[in-house]
């Protein structure tokens, strides 16, 4: 069978593309011309039913939670839960990071938990089996690693984060630099460091590149190039590393799509605030506007307790600036595995930062801002709750605080400049200003 984009190359529309052209309210011939290009990709599964999600140029900024135990916290009916709760809060794809436990069976329970699309790290997993079974991760036959991929993709998995950009030159230039202020924060990255080091080989990922890519369009999967050399601290940001390890991935991405596979490159972890922009033009450009899906990014180091807050803010200027998928920071990063709450509070915090970074990147589509700021002006409580990204949460917190006029708050109470305003000017209200 042919790929999403070997289809969309031959002029063909199909079913996933006509899915996402409904979804997003797109013109099917144009998705299909992104997906052709490369700027649009299309989260699929050969193994299971799934929702269909589009990602890319002129689509909604999509948004991620991953879950997944650890070698500490092993239950895998919590994270069945988060997947659920993910899904219930508005989260477009699911990301299974698991650390702990039964790997396969985990993975099995989530993906068949939700209807997102599921994407994983094989990495994490490798590495884990060969602790287990050799006593150090460093003894780790990369024929099992692609073994392994091969394995999750037949279980449903839709898209994988692979670490193919890691290789000696990357490695080399972050040794020149001396070292960093964050140090190594991505776990697959930093494992496949420590792999390569120890037994002085390349990257298999990256020497044996053309047979990840036949796997993944084997199942019409998205390969997402991991970026394992990702800032941990604003004060790597774009050192020479992280940009060398960009440079690799752009150029792997190119070579992806001329093979027929879908692609989408990572990034960038910890990114202050001035140099967000220039780090998406910078993937777009090199990449040739191949979808980013970035990690938060956090714009300070500081913030750790309210890092959903701190990524929310790097999120918004993310898809502000191009960014298409955005991964979920929760309250606990930094410090613990997320709990069910801490998913919801991460899924609401990242929707609402990229539903703000839409506003400015597709002007044309504030209509329903428009819509709830007549609605409040003019105190029609009801309807304007039925719009809100969050009604429920609203909802309580007006209910818990109900004032004595219905038509006010109790901020103002009496002193409701809304209720005031609207009797001074209703006669001179035209147009488009009234519902």
């Amino acid at each position: 069978m042919k790929t999403q984009i070997q289809y969309a190359r031959e002029g063909v529309i199909t079913k996933e593309i006509k899915a996402v052209s409904n979804d997003e309210g797109m013109d099917a011939k144009d998705v299909r011309s992104r997906v052709a290009s490369g700027a649009i990709v299309i989260l699929n599964s050969r193994t299971r039913d799934q929702r269909v999600v589009g990602i890319g140029k002129g689509l909604r900024t999509k948004i991620n939670a991953s879950i997944g135990t650890s070698s500490d916290i092993v239950d895998i009916e919590m994270e069945v839960k988060k997947a659920r709760a993910a899904e219930e809060e508005g989260a477009d794809t699911l990301m299974d990071l698991s650390t702990g436990g039964d790997l396969d069976e985990i993975r099995k329970k989530i993906i068949d938990a939700t209807t997102l699309p599921v994407g994983s790290v094989p990495l994490y997993q490798a590495f884990c089996e060969a602790s287990r079974r050799r006593k150090n991760p460093n003894r780790l036959d990369p024929e099992e690693l692609f073994d392994l991929i091969e394995r999750q993709l037949a279980d449903g998995i839709s898209f994988m984060a692979i670490h193919c950009g890691i290789n000696r030159f990357s490695i080399e230039r972050l040794r020149r630099q001396g070292y960093r202020y964050g140090g190594l924060v991505s776990k697959g990255g930093t494992f496949m460091v420590s792999w390569m080091e120890h037994n002085n080989k390349e990257n298999p990922l990256y020497e044996q590149f053309d047979r990840v890519v036949e796997l993944m369009k084997r199942y019409d999967a998205v390969l997402s190039l991991g970026n394992g050399m990702r800032a941990g601290a604003i004060h790597d940001s774009h050192d020479r590393a992280q940009m060398a390890e960009m440079i690799i991935n752009c150029e792997l991405a190119e070579i992806a799509r001329e093979m027929g596979c879908q692609v989408m490159i990572e990034g960038p972890g910890h990114v202050p605030l001035d140099e967000i922009e220039a780090n998406i033009l910078l993937e777009k450009r090199m990449s040739d506007g191949a979808p980013y899906y970035v990690l938060g990014p956090l714009p300070a180091d500081s913030g750790a307790g309210y890092d959903h807050i701190t990524a929310a803010i790097g999120a918004a200027s993310s898809a502000r600036y191009g960014a298409d998928l955005i991964c979920y920071i929760t309250p606990a990063e930094h410090l613990a595995l997320p709990n069910e709450d801490d998913v919801r509070e991460g899924v609401r915090a990242t929707r609402l930062a990229a539903h703000i970074g839409d506003l400015a990147k597709y002007p044309g589509r504030r209509d329903l801002e428009k819509r709830v700021a007549i609605l409040r002006r003019d105190t029609r409580w009801d309807e304007q709750m039925d719009l809100l990204m969050f009604p429920q949460r609203a909802k309580e917190i007006r209910d818990s605080r109900s004032p004595r006029n219905k038509k006010t708050c109790t901020m103002c109470g009496d002193f409701c400049a809304m209720e005031r305003g609207s009797l001074l000017f209703k006669k001179d209200i035209k147009g488009d200003k009234s519902i």
